[in-house]
């Protein structure tokens, strides 16, 4: 699965993307400002794909910059939200352990989606 969201700066959602929580550009394509097309991996698996919002009728993927969430699985969960923080993350809640076993914290990126980071792996099939 590959969660994709538009930003109206994708560039600099981008290097905040990598600076403050740590995905790993893949490919981006595009000119100048503009992201057509934009792989983030994320090391323990997956990732996203995002790109430059776009008016109509050019837009093929009519999403809103700011609308996306996530939930990202990971490791360190404290070593990450320090890292967010020094990238100047907006942090909603900072880390806090869950009564399903989970260490997590949230944080909004310059765009406004919201992202949390967690070491929850969801149950076992």
């Amino acid at each position: 699965m590959w969660p994709t969201l538009v930003a109206n700066d994708a560039r600099a959602l981008i290097r905040f993307l990598v600076d403050a929580f740590g995905f790993t550009e893949t490919v981006v394509h595009g000119e100048g400002d503009r992201v057509d097309h934009c792989e983030l991996a994320w090391p323990l698996g997956g990732g996203i794909m995002l790109g430059s919002v776009r008016e109509a009728p050019d837009n093929p993927w009519p999403l809103k910059p700011g609308t996306f969430g996530a939930y990202v699985v990971a490791d360190d969960i404290d070593a990450l939200y320090a890292r967010a923080v020094a990238a100047g993350a907006e942090i909603t809640r900072k880390p806090f352990d869950t009564d399903y076993g989970s260490r997590d914290f949230r944080a909004r990126d310059p765009e406004g989606n919201l992202w949390s980071f967690g070491t929850y792996r969801g149950e076992p099939r």
